[in-house]
């Protein structure tokens, strides 16, 4: 199976990010993607945190929910979107929500970003929670590949991937981790994490991140990539908006499980 990790530089304006994502979601389709990736915020990174509680939708009712059960119709690809603002209960507060759709346009599975990202290096201040609520749901669901083959595809966002315990839970084949790493924090630690995460769980992992320099200031890390159950980095897009395509083998993922049996060797 093809799948496809997507690079944005998300601004201020959700018709702009919308049809940025339009194009790259085309790219991966017209390279034989079957499933293709946004990564977190793909849809708005405001001029403060504050700002995406405006645009935050209710299940089954909002643009961004609408412009990813189009574009899943449209292309025919399974699409994990990235992260969008869900309303809740507290108007103050919204959900980080990852959706994904299947190529009928329908939406398979929600998962609220369970852990919330705080920094603070007396330069660059962050603190998620200020305007988000965090979810406290492992999620994942099954794709099938053209052929029919099944994927256990594991749902994570950004900050997660600090969290092992999260993607032990998820038991997952595949693993995706939209993001938007600062440049400080992923420049030390981004690509370290996610090999990691691929190697102890024996499992691929698709990272989509935001890449480059934003027009509220903030500057992310990039370097989208996607790993194989070996730690392997298949392919990477460094900075920019950008599509990374890359071949995911079943009979691999099962080749490097049975070598070496390390998740059935686990004792606690």
């Amino acid at each position: 199976m093809k799948a496809a990790a997507l690079q944005m530089v998300s601004g201020i304006s959700l018709d702009h990010n919308l049809s940025q994502a339009h194009a790259l979601l085309d790219q991966a389709a017209q390279a034989g993607a079957e499933l293709a990736v946004l990564p977190e915020y793909f849809c708005f990174m405001g001029a403060n945190d504050r700002d995406k509680l405006v645009l935050a939708e209710t299940p089954g009712l909002g643009t961004v929910q609408a412009f990813l059960q189009d574009s899943a119709r449209e292309l025919g690809l399974w699409i994990v979107g990235g992260t969008l603002p869900m309303a809740t209960d507290d108007p103050q507060h919204a959900a980080n929500a990852s959706l994904a759709y299947n190529p009928k346009g329908e939406c398979v599975a929600r998962y609220d970003k369970i852990h919330l990202f705080r920094y603070d290096n007396g330069r660059e201040r962050y603190d998620e929670a200020n305007v988000l609520v965090a979810g406290d749901t492992p999620t994942h669901f099954t794709m099938s590949e053209k052929n029919g083959q099944p994927w256990r595809v594991g749902m994570s966002v950004c900050y997660d991937l600090r969290f092992p315990e999260l993607y032990r839970q998820l038991q997952a084949d595949l693993l995706v981790v939209p993001s938007a790493f600062t440049h400080t924090t992923g420049q030390a630690h981004w690509e370290l994490l996610l090999r990691a995460r691929a190697i102890e769980n024996q499992a691929y992992v698709i990272a989509s991140a935001q890449g480059g320099n934003h027009e509220n200031g903030r500057r992310t890390w990039g370097q989208t990539m996607i790993i194989d159950p070996w730690g392997q980095v298949l392919g990477q897009h460094a900075e920019g908006p950008g599509v990374v395509v890359c071949d995911l083998d079943s009979a691999r993922l099962q080749q490097v499980r049975r070598q070496l049996p390390a998740l059935e060797h686990r004792k606690l």
